[in-house]
């Protein structure tokens, strides 16, 4: 079983910027398509960002342009650099890992908290 640990979520002012990082277990990472999702209090998990196995990169709309995701195969780590953000950004952010082409499953993170307020 692939366990995904987050880390750098925070509390941030409005135009700050913050990184999460995601370290992944296990030996193949660097096939999965790698993501970060968020849901906001009172709203649905909704996607952030993904990368594939060949750094291919897809962004919602409402971050395009000010996150980037990004990863380390030889860490086994994905990263979410999120700048210029947003009170709406306010979000538990969630790792994910797509691991139905090789494991059959998919594998999230436990989530990390993500506050932007003055």
């Amino acid at each position: 079983q692939v366990q995904l640990v987050e880390s750098g979520g925070g509390l941030v002012q409005p135009g700050g910027s913050l990184r999460l990082s995601c370290a992944a277990s296990g030996s193949n990472f660097a096939w999965y398509t790698m993501g970060w999702y968020r849901q906001a209090p009172g709203k649905q998990r909704e996607l952030v960002a993904r990368i594939t196995s060949v750094l291919t990169t897809n962004y919602a709309n409402s971050v395009q342009g000010r996150f980037t995701i990004s990863r380390d195969n030889a860490k086994n780590t994905v990263y979410l650099q999120m700048n210029s953000l947003k009170p709406e950004d306010t979000a538990v952010y969630y790792c994910h890992a797509d691991g139905s082409w090789l494991d059959r499953i998919d594998y999230w993170g436990q989530g990390a908290q993500v506050t932007v307020s003055s």
